[in-house]
């Protein structure tokens, strides 16, 4: 499932104030009851996507907040430097099995 919700472009206004050219985002990853994994964009509100393991939902987040940012880029909301984009797993992430 891929999703993305941003009401009244609240999001994009709050995102772009310390906007300083480059775009680093933190992926969340929680584990639900029934297996799947969900990882999440914490700077993009509503990027978020699950997967059957976790390398699916990172993947399918990154590949999402991607998208996001090029549908921004086009719609004159973020400069193209935008695309250079980091991602950073915290490292009490990263020990989640």
């Amino acid at each position: 499932m891929l999703s993305f919700r941003e009401p009244d472009g609240w999001a994009t206004r709050q995102f772009l104030e310390g906007y300083d050219g480059g775009v680093k985002l933190t992926i969340e990853l929680d584990r639900e009851d029934d297996g799947r994994w969900i990882a999440e964009a914490l700077e993009l509100p509503g990027v978020m996507c699950y997967g059957q393991t976790r390398d699916e939902a990172i993947s399918n987040t990154e590949r999402l907040a991607i998208e996001v940012i090029a549908d921004r880029i086009a719609h004159g909301e973020m400069p193209s430097s935008a695309l250079a984009v980091s991602f950073s797993i915290p490292d009490e992430q990263l020990a989640i099995h």
